[in-house]
């Protein structure tokens, strides 16, 4: 067994979009369309060098990309099997909290010591971990088109003029694929291979389960995790887990902590989800992440539009969810309805119908049931404007439709379309048309829909951006 962590780990993780399931991926009676996209969020853990006899107990975490981006964390490991508490250190005139970051880091560290057997919490060496996102995961209002860059070009990773929570994010899956980059960089830097292997079947389904776990604590509530199922199997279709399979967790540092987290992320399968699934199901892991369902036709691809508004994804849940229980048989019929529609979907584009009007016309069935849920709701869900815009992006030679993606409301679409450059110069001098004539802003974004979840990186592709 390898004594300690590697001197750099590099990993990355995708957005997702949900193109089909949206609200429905809340009941486990439903499922969810979910691509991942080639936009990802990397994480480098780098081993601090000390002077000798020097021995630090922080973890600095940097955003290099943004103004006032670094963290410094202490860390210890708490009584009565509480795990690893982290705390964050004042570097600077002010803190600035960042959940997402310092959930992880207690979540990963815990579960780390528990593999290894740890006792004592300096046995953890600290590391610096980098965090870079591609460019179309924020909005650059005064910057032209992100255009899909080489993995290697040093145009990938834009510095942005302001601070991280400045930054306006173009509802690309940020957060679930940072915690599981973040996880998965602590996993593979501290834990020998025998451990924990991020290219197997096991290593993954520790993954989903632990970023799982630590994305539902960071945003304070357990959500569907269809996006945590895309950062790291990609493109899939996704029934949720039972919200229970967490609610035995006590907070980190509290009694218990440790073996609860373990029990739980180490909790597997007897009998899985079908040849075609991967990630666990347990006694709590009731997941169905179903790879082999999901495929895009040969020539055609999915491109993401920013519309550049954004919209209150909470607000817009309750009411729906509302609404739901207010009009149980009316909601069940449509919610079933659309289920087979999104089924229909994903067959049609597995077998690769592009030479009828087969997608187009699903589209344009599933965008139908989508508003009849939002006017009985009363929940923007496709609002006018996106209608307008969605019906008319439509009649571009190309394009085979698209769809308000996820939650809906004002902030995204999701298009299918003809893979080449001619269809996506039409569609960039589309949408300048559109913006000038509109008043708003809408650009397509250089993200495509993808079908590889995390992976490891040669770390030679960040060049420039890492502290030596």
């Amino acid at each position: 067994m390898s004594a300690g962590p590697t001197d750099t780990t590099a990993v990355s993780a995708p957005g997702k979009v949900l193109l089909a399931g949206g609200y429905l991926v809340l009941d486990r009676a439903y499922t969810g369309l979910v691509f991942g996209l080639s936009a990802r969020i990397n994480v480098i853990a780098q081993t601090i060098e000390t002077s000798p006899g020097v021995q630090l107990n922080e973890i600095v975490v940097d955003s290099p990309q943004f103004l006032e981006a670094q963290w410094t964390y202490g860390y210890h490991l708490a009584d009565q099997d509480g795990g690893i508490q982290v705390t964050q250190l004042r570097t600077g005139t002010a803190l600035h909290p960042n959940p997402f970051v310092e959930t992880t880091l207690s979540y990963g560290l815990t579960y780390v010591t528990r593999l290894r057997g740890l006792s004592l919490s300096h046995t953890i060496p600290s590391c610096r971990l980098t965090i870079l996102a591609d460019n179309d995961y924020y909005s650059q209002p005064d910057q032209p088109t992100a255009a899909a860059a080489d993995a290697h070009s040093s145009s990938r990773f834009a510095r942005f003029p302001m601070t991280l929570s400045g930054a306006n994010k173009t509802g690309l899956g940020s957060s679930a694929a940072l915690v599981t980059s973040l996880t998965a960089a602590i996993l593979s830097h501290y834990l020998p291979v025998d451990l924990f292997d991020l290219t197997t079947d096991a290593g993954k389904e520790t993954l989903h389960n632990l970023a799982q776990a630590a994305h539902c604590a960071a945003q304070g509530k357990v959500g569907s995790g269809f996006d945590v199922a895309a950062a790291v199997y990609g493109s899939c279709t996704y029934r949720r887990f039972s919200p229970s399979v967490l609610a035995g967790i006590p907070e980190p540092g509290q009694p218990g902590f440790g073996a609860a987290l373990q029990a739980v992320i180490a909790s597997r399968s007897s009998g899985g989800s079908g040849d075609n699934s991967e990630g666990g199901a347990a006694a709590g892991w009731d997941t169905e992440i179903a790879k082999g369902s999901v495929a895009l036709p040969a020539g055609m691809a999915l491109r993401m539009c920013d519309v550049d508004c954004g919209s209150q994804t909470v607000s817009m849940v309750k009411k729906v969810l509302a609404w739901r229980s207010s009009a149980p048989e009316a909601s069940k019929t449509l919610w079933d309805t659309l289920q087979a529609r999104n089924e229909a979907l994903a067959t049609a584009l597995r077998d690769g119908k592009t030479g009828d009007d087969t997608i187009p016309a699903l589209l344009t069935s599933i965008r139908e049931l989508v508003r009849k849920m939002g006017t009985e709701s009363g929940v923007p869900i496709e609002p006018e404007s996106q209608t307008a815009l969605l019906d008319a992006l439509s009649q571009v030679d190309g394009v085979y439709g698209g769809v308000v993606p996820g939650a809906g409301g004002f902030d995204a679409v999701s298009l299918l379309v003809r893979d080449d450059e001619a269809t996506a110069r039409r569609l960039e001098a589309f949408l300048e048309d559109w913006s000038q004539k509109s008043g708003g802003r809408v650009r397509l974004l250089g993200v495509k829909g993808a079908m590889e979840g995390v992976r490891r990186e040669d770390k030679g592709i960040y060049d420039g951006w890492l502290q030596k």
